[in-house]
């Protein structure tokens, strides 16, 4: 195949599908929602947005993703696909903001890290 110039975009949904979903889905939808339309229409899909963690897990930590992708995240990715969410992993720290940026009419579960006694007591009571 010397001088082939194989791009993603030439890919069938199925094999780009495979590929995708060998991902984290907050990578997913950080990295190719707005790209092009076929990647749209993959990355909405269910697969990519029915359960989000909002954070990164080390062995034995939880961390909140970086600036940059949250601000994007907040200001724009979870407008678009919050209709889609039914699950939500977050750290304590950046409940708040995620929760208040759009509404989640099909949420049902919630996932909380780095939570203390004290806060959970407090914001759910």
């Amino acid at each position: 195949m010397e001088g082939s110039l194989i791009q993603l975009n030439d890919l069938p949904d199925e094999i780009l599908l495979i590929i995708l979903k060998k991902l984290d889905n907050i990578e997913v939808l950080y990295s190719f929602i707005g790209v092009n339309k076929q990647l749209d229409q993959l990355v909405h899909g269910s697969i990519f947005t029915k359960c989000l963690t909002m954070g990164r897990r080390s062995t034995d930590s939880y961390y909140r993703l970086n600036g940059s992708v949250f601000e994007r995240f907040c200001s724009q990715i979870l407008p678009k696909i919050h209709h889609k969410v039914e699950w939500l992993n977050l750290e304590s720290s950046t409940m708040k903001d995620i929760l208040l940026c759009t509404s989640y009419p099909n949420l049902y579960g919630l996932g909380l890290y780095n939570i203390n006694k004290e806060y959970a007591f407090r914001i759910f009571t």
